[in-house]
C-alpha cells in the first residue's frame, strides 16, 4: 500500500509539473448562418491530439506541447478547413466558420451516418463520455443501415447475427426477443431504461422506431444499477434531427408478408426550435406454419423543443399494437425426437381467439448544459403493456404419436414507472483529466398475469394425431375463459404477480493520464431493491458494487482494456421446488480486450476474453412450462469465453460485419437444492441454454461507378455448433448444428433503394427446443424454410 501510494503521488506531481509546460487549444465551430456546428472533428495534423465539438459547437484540445500546429476541421462530405496555431504554456483560441449552413451540415452528418454499418460513439442514454474505442468494455452497435441491408423488420428478426455470441433459444416467435449472450439471457433496454418486468417481456420492438441498437457485454451497472452480468441490449429510438425530410418503405415477401412504414420529420416553428418526427408502420405477416399470423401497427411521434441554447426537452410516445395467433402455436411436440415432424407442421387449430396486445410507452427527456464542461440529464418513462390471449401446451404426448392439446389463458398487464437523473462533466487536476458521472435511478414495476385457466381441445379416444393431423372443430370444442373477474383478482388466484421497487446511487470517475492515453475508471453503485414474486412476500436487498476499468491507447486507433465489475440483479424465480425464497443474483466479471480502428476509422475490430461468476441463480426444472413455471437454486455458475467482432467499410463500396464467439458455461458450485442432487447435477456440468461456438458474417458490395453504378450484391451466414438445450432434463440430447445462409441483390441511388433477399437459401431444417421431462417428449419450434423479401425505399 505504501508503494502504491507513493506511485500515485508521483504520477500526480509529475502530471502537475507536466501540465505547467503544456497549453491547450479551444474554440467554437459555427456555420455560415450563425448556427453552432456539433459533432465536427477537430484535429492537430500529424499528432494524436483531437476533439469533437459538442452540441454548442465548442471544442477543447488539452495538454498540447508547445509548438506550431496545423489545426484541421473536417466532417464527411465537407471541405476540410485548416488554420495554423502556435501553442505556448497557456490556452489559445482558434475558431472556425464552415461555409455550409446548419441544415446543410446536419444533412451531411445524418447522410454519412445513414450509410454506415459502423457506429463510433455511444448514445447519450449509455451516459458515457468519449468514443467506443476508449471504453473499457465490449460494446457493439448495430446501425440502421445494417438493419436495412438485411431487411430486418423487428428486434427478433435477425438482429443478433450482427453481434458476437448472441443467440435465441426459446423465444416465443415474434412476441418476445429473449436474447442469450455469455450463456445467460441479457436484459432489454430502451433509451437507457431497463424495460424487463417479467420472464417474457418486453414486446419486441418494430424496426420503424429504431435508430440503432447497442449491445453491452458485462454488468454495466453504471447504466442501470442492478445490471445483468451477461450484458444488455439498448434500443435507441429515432429522434428529430432538424431536417425537413421523409422516407417511405414497402416490403413484401413469402408467407403473406405485406409491410409499409413511413418516417417523417421537420420543423414546427420557423426558428427551428420546435421539431417533430413521426414513424408509422403496419404489417400483415403469416408464417410457414398454417393458420398463424402476426399483424401489427406502430405509431411513434417524437417532439423536441430547444428551450434555450443550453436546454432541450424531448417528448416521445410509442404505441405498438399486435393481433396474433395463439402465442404457443410455434411449438410442436413428439416422443420421436427433434425434427421428427415436417418443418411446416403445426399443432395449432384455427378458430382459437387471437391474442391482442397493446403496448404503450411515454418518455420525457430534459437535458441542460450547465457550461461547456457539464451537462445534467433527467428523464422519466412510463410503460403500459396489456395482453388478452392464450398459449398452447399439450397435457399429454403419447408413444403412438398422438397428443391431447390444451389451450391456457394468458391475460397479462405490466406497468413500469422509472426515473433517471445523471450529471456528466469533464474537469482537470493538473494534467489528469476526469470524466465524471453521477446519478440516481428509481423505478417501480408491476406485472400480473392469469394463466390459471386451461381447456383441453382433444378428448381421450379422439386425440390429435401427429402423423395424420386434422384441423376441424376440436372434439372438446373451443375454450371459454372467465374474464368477468378482473385481471388482478385472477392473477392473485393464479399466482401470477411480480412486483419490483428499486433505487440506486452511482458515481464514476474516468481518470486520464499521459494526454489521456491511459484511462482508469473507478466507479461504485449502491442499490436497494424490493421484489415480490408469484404472490409471495416481498424480499428486500441492499448492496454496494464497485467497478474498476483500465483502457490504454497504444497507438492511434489502437486500445487495450481490462474490466472488473460486479453483478446485483433481482430475479423472478417461479415456484422453488425446494421451498424457501429466491435471492438476487450476485457475482463478478473480468474482461480483457483489444480494440482497433483501421484505415482512418472506416472499419473496426475488437477481441475480448472474459470470465463471469453468478451466485444464487434460479434455473428452470425439467418440468417447468410457461403455464406452470418452477425453479431450483443452482449454486454457482462460471461462464468464460472469447468474443471477436469486425464491422465497417473495408474498401470503397465493400462493407463487412463478422463475428465469432466461444462460450463455455458450467456449474462451478452445487447448492443445497435437493432437486439438483436428485437430478445428479455436478461441478463441471454444462449449464443449459447456449451454443459453444457461434459465427456470423454479412458482406455487401456496391458498384461505385460505370453502367452498373448503384448495383450491389450481398450475403451472409449464421452458424451455431455444439448447442445445448434450455432444460436440465436427464435426457439432455444436444441440438443439431445450426447453419443458415442468406443473400441477395440491391440497387440504390441518393433517393431510392430496391432490395431483394433470399433467406435460408439452402433450405435447412432450422429449429431450437428442449426435452420436457413430465411429458416424456421433445418440443421445438422451427424457423422458416427458404423465403424471399422484396423492399422498396424512397427518400423525399
Amino acid at each position: 500500500m505504501k508503494q502504491l501510494f507513493t506511485f500515485i503521488i508521483t504520477i500526480l506531481l509529475s502530471g502537475s509539473l507536466y501540465a505547467q509546460k503544456n497549453g491547450s487549444i479551444t474554440g467554437t465551430v459555427t456555420t455560415s448562418d450563425g448556427g453552432v456546428a456539433g459533432m465536427v472533428s477537430v484535429k492537430l495534423a500529424g499528432t494524436s491530439y483531437g476533439a469533437v465539438s459538442n452540441d454548442d459547437g465548442v471544442y477543447t484540445i488539452h495538454n498540447v506541447k508547445p509548438g506550431t500546429y496545423t489545426v484541421t476541421v473536417s466532417a464527411v462530405g465537407l471541405i476540410t478547413q485548416i488554420k495554423q496555431a502556435v501553442v505556448a504554456s497557456e490556452a489559445i483560441t482558434v475558431n472556425f466558420s464552415l461555409n455550409e449552413n446548419k441544415t446543410q451540415l446536419q444533412e451531411v452528418l445524418v447522410s454519412a451516418s445513414n450509410r454506415s454499418t459502423k457506429v463510433d460513439n455511444p448514445s447519450p442514454s449509455l451516459r458515457l463520455q468519449g468514443p467506443l474505442l476508449e471504453q473499457p468494455q465490449n460494446i457493439q452497435s448495430v446501425s440502421a443501415y445494417a438493419l436495412q441491408q438485411q431487411q430486418v423488420i423487428s428486434m427478433s428478426d435477425g438482429v443478433i447475427r450482427n453481434v458476437s455470441g448472441a443467440m435465441r433459444l426459446e423465444h416465443w416467435g415474434d412476441l418476445y426477443t429473449n436474447i442469450v449472450m455469455r450463456g445467460s439471457q441479457i436484459q432489454a433496454f430502451r433509451n437507457g431504461f431497463n424495460v424487463v418486468s417479467s420472464f417474457w417481456g418486453p414486446l419486441t420492438e418494430d424496426v420503424s422506431i429504431i435508430d440503432h441498437i447497442e449491445f453491452v457485454k458485462g454488468p454495466a451497472g453504471f447504466m442501470v444499477s442492478n445490471g445483468e452480468s451477461a450484458g444488455l441490449y439498448n434500443v435507441v429510438t429515432k429522434k428529430p434531427t432538424g431536417q425537413n425530410r421523409g422516407q417511405f418503405n414497402f416490403t413484401t415477401g413469402s408467407y403473406g408478408l405485406y409491410r409499409a412504414d413511413l418516417d417523417l420529420e421537420g420543423k414546427l416553428s420557423k426558428d427551428g426550435k420546435l421539431l417533430y418526427r413521426i414513424n408509422l408502420a403496419g404489417q400483415n405477416k403469416g408464417t410457414h406454419r398454417a393458420f398463424e399470423y402476426n399483424n401489427r401497427y406502430t405509431i411513434a411521434p417524437v417532439i423536441s423543443y430547444q428551450v434555450s441554447d443550453k436546454t432541450k426537452l424531448t417528448f416521445e410516445y410509442t404505441l405498438q399494437k399486435a393481433k396474433m395467433s395463439d402465442v404457443g402455436s410455434f411449438y410442436v411436440f413428439s416422443t420421436k425426437g427433434y425434427a421428427s415432424l415436417p418443418v411446416n407442421f403445426t399443432m395449432y387449430n384455427p378458430g382459437i381467439e387471437p391474442t391482442n396486445i397493446n403496448d404503450h410507452s411515454l418518455l420525457l427527456n430534459l437535458t441542460h448544459r450547465l457550461n461547456s464542461k457539464w451537462q445534467l440529464t433527467t428523464q422519466a418513462a412510463y410503460f403500459n403493456y396489456k395482453q388478452i390471449g392464450s398459449s398452447m401446451w399439450p397435457n399429454a404426448v403419447n408413444e403412438d404419436n398422438t397428443a391431447i392439446r390444451a389451450v391456457g389463458i394468458w391475460d397479462a398487464k405490466s406497468e413500469m414507472t422509472m426515473m433517471q437523473a445523471f450529471l456528466t462533466g469533464t474537469e482537470y487536476t493538473g494534467s489528469i483529466r476526469h470524466r465524471l458521472l453521477g446519478g440516481v435511478d428509481i423505478g417501480s414495476k408491476n406485472y400480473m398475469a392469469d394463466w390459471g385457466q386451461s381447456h383441453e381441445l382433444d378428448a381421450a379416444g379422439s386425440e390429435f394425431n401427429l402423423d395424420a393431423p386434422t384441423y376441424g372443430v376440436p372434439s372438446n370444442g373451443y375454450p371459454k375463459f372467465d374474464r368477468v373477474t378482473n385481471l388482478e383478482a385472477r392473477a392473485v388466484t393464479a399466482g401470477g404477480l411480480i412486483n419490483q421497487r428499486y433505487s440506486s446511487l452511482y458515481a464514476q470517475d474516468e481518470l486520464g493520464f499521459f494526454d489521456s492515453k491511459v484511462r482508469l475508471t473507478l466507479a461504485g453503485r449502491y442499490t436497494y431493491l424490493s421484489q415480490a414474486e408469484w404472490g409471495d412476500d416481498a424480499i428486500e436487498a441492499k448492496k454496494f458494487s464497485p467497478r474498476v476499468g483500465l483502457s490504454v491507447t497504444l497507438a492511434e486507433g489502437l486500445a487495450v482494456y481490462g474490466l472488473y465489475d460486479q453483478t446485483f440483479l433481482p430475479q423472478a424465480a417461479a415456484n422453488l421446488v425446494d421451498g424457501g425464497n429466491v435471492k438476487p443474483i450476485t457475482g463478478n466479471t473480468l474482461d480483457f480486450g483489444i480494440k482497433k480502428d483501421w484505415f482512418d476509422g472506416k472499419w473496426s475490430s475488437s477481441l475480448t476474453v472474459y470470465r463471469m461468476l453468478r451466485n444464487n441463480e434460479a434455473s428452470a426444472t425439467a418440468n417447468s412450462t410457461p403455464q406452470n413455471p418452477e425453479s431450483f437454486l443452482l449454486g454457482q455458475r462460471r461462464s468464460q469465453g472469447i468474443e471477436f467482432d469486425v464491422r465497417g467499410e473495408l474498401i470503397s463500396g465493400l462493407t463487412l460485419t463478422a463475428n465469432y464467439a466461444l462460450t463455455d458455461s458450467r456449474v462451478s458450485k452445487v447448492g443445497s437444492s435437493i432437486y439438483a442432487q436428485e437430478a445428479g447435477i455436478a461441478v463441471g456440468d454444462r449449464v443449459p441454454s447456449y451454443a459453444k461456438h457461434t459465427a456470423n458474417a454479412w458482406l455487401s458490395y456496391k458498384m461505385q461507378q460505370g453502367a452498373l453504378k448503384g448495383v450491389g450484391v450481398q450475403g451472409g451466414f449464421s452458424l451455431l455448433t455444439d448447442r445445448i438445450s434450455d432444460s436440465w432434463s436427464v435426457n439432455k440430447v444436444k441440438l443439431a448444428d445450426y447453419y443458415k445462409f442468406d443473400g441477395g441483390l440491391f440497387w440504390s441511388d441518393n433517393k431510392t433503394t430496391v432490395t431483394l433477399n433470399a433467406f435460408n437459401i439452402f433450405n435447412k431444417y432450422l429449429y431450437s427446443g428442449s426435452y420436457y421431462e413430465w411429458l416424456k417428449a421433445y418440443y421445438w419450434q422451427t424457423e422458416s424454410p427458404r423465403a424471399y423479401r422484396l423492399s422498396v425505399s424512397y427518400k423525399f
